[in-house]
């Protein structure tokens, strides 16, 4: 090495700078790549992520023959760089020293930190082109790397680090596929990534979450004037309708117009007439998660379920078009949706129904409300008080200040909601 020119050796000491650069970057790239992205390219077809994804399914040989062309190079530069400090300044302790913290400033700075910074900017991107390098790389080296890891892999074992195949491929948990749609930006529409979040929410919602509560049930009774029953048939905004008899309780079955027909114009609709055209209702236990429920559907080909509690007694109603509407968001026009656009007004209040669903406040006002209990506002407030309030009561709820302004048949009809102050606030009432 003496016998090159002192040009020569700094040309050869700035090449292999760039190549330790190189090896440097290609180690983060290729760790920090988003190895779903890779593999979906590789499905298509893309030459250089097939090869990246071969490479990363061999962890061990990649980080083989990065970090042994890293270390040669790394040893050469150094020498070389003693070699060029005896050059310039002879045999003298100084400048030994001095070359040693030459090479480890520059070795840091233009070979460790800046290419690992690149790397970890535009992993992708480079993981793609970086791949035709280091695989004819790696079937150069591949005899040196395999006799490096006939030592790693029993050290590996010992450690139990010994990696496995697939074992570096991307696992994800639903929480974490939840916050990747979340972080998406402007990759996903907005309203595609809404309609993402609530499919990740379907396991933890029940059909009492979203039914339509017993008082609220559009139904005939059957035991009732015809002439009631022909206007309340006549003015029904539903295809299909809850059939009665004497009680609210006592459901006989399930009514659908449309087999009615026929009867109507003829003028021939009576009890009996009615009483022929009823299917039997379907049951739906109170617990039923709404996406196990949603499969209950399609297998029993039902629309319109009754959700009862253990005890038998009716609860509410369940149509398919419930559980849609939770996933894309209300479409229908039935009056209990009918203003349920919440909103903070100037005064950092709004009014709300009692009967509007403690999910459907959280999601729209960003209230913490808890809904490990009562579904909706009006029963967390007569649970919270243990008693059905008069109007101008206030308290205060995980929060959030409210005020009861009208109560009609043993219900809580509208409350005041308070938006919640962060810091501090009077104790609960």
């Amino acid at each position: 090495m003496d016998e090159l020119s002192l040009g020569t050796q700094l040309a050869t000491f700035g090449v292999l700078l760039l190549l330790s650069a190189f090896f440097s970057m290609a180690e983060t790239a290729m760790m920090a790549s988003n190895r779903i992205r890779l593999r979906h390219l590789a499905k298509g077809g893309h030459h250089g992520a097939r090869l990246a994804v071969a490479l990363l399914d061999k962890t061990d040989q990649l980080l083989g023959v990065i970090l042994l062309g890293n270390t040669l190079i790394n040893s050469l530069a150094a020498m070389i760089a003693a070699n060029i400090a005896l050059t310039l300044f002879g045999e003298e302790k100084w400048a030994l020293e001095a070359g040693a913290l030459f090479v480890t400033f520059c070795l840091l700075v233009f070979s460790e930190i800046t290419p690992k910074v690149a790397g970890a900017t535009y992993p992708d991107w480079l993981s793609l082109r970086i791949s035709y390098v280091l695989t004819p790389l790696l079937r150069v080296a591949y005899p040196v790397v395999w006799l490096v890891n006939l030592f790693v892999r029993p050290l590996s074992r010992l450690l139990r680090l010994q990696p496995r195949p697939g074992q570096d491929a991307a696992h994800l948990s639903a929480e974490e596929l939840r916050a990747v749609v979340l972080e998406s930006g402007r990759l996903i529409p907005g309203q595609h990534r809404s309609i993402l979040l609530n499919l990740f929410e379907l396991e933890h919602v029940a059909v009492t979450d979203i039914m339509t509560p017993r008082g609220e049930i559009e139904a005939i009774d059957l035991a009732g004037p015809i002439d009631g029953i022909m206007a309340q048939l006549a003015t029904s905004y539903h295809t299909r309708v809850v059939v009665v008899e004497n009680d609210p309780g006592n459901v006989i079955g399930v009514l659908h117009l449309r087999h009615l027909l026929a009867e109507a114009l003829s003028g021939k609709i009576d009890r009996e007439a009615l009483r022929e055209r009823l299917v039997e209702p379907y049951f739906i236990p109170a617990a039923t998660p709404i996406y196990t429920q949603l499969q209950y559907f399609r297998e029993n080909r039902q629309r319109l379920g009754l959700v009862v509690d253990e005890y038998g007694e009716l609860q509410g109603l369940l149509t398919l078009e419930d559980i849609i509407e939770e996933l894309v968001g209300k479409f229908t026009t039935r009056q209990i949706d009918r203003g349920l656009r919440l909103a903070w007004d100037e005064m950092d209040a709004t009014l709300v129904d009692g009967a509007v669903s403690l999910r459907e406040l959280n999601r729209q006002l960003g209230l913490e409300l808890p809904l490990d209990g009562p579904r909706t506002l009006n029963g967390l407030i007569v649970e919270y008080l243990q008693d059905i309030p008069e109007a101008g009561v206030g308290l205060r709820i995980a929060g959030v200040p409210m005020e009861i302004v009208q109560t009609q048949d043993r219900k809580i009809k509208m409350v005041r909601i308070h938006r919640p102050i962060l810091l501090g606030g009077p104790a609960d009432a």
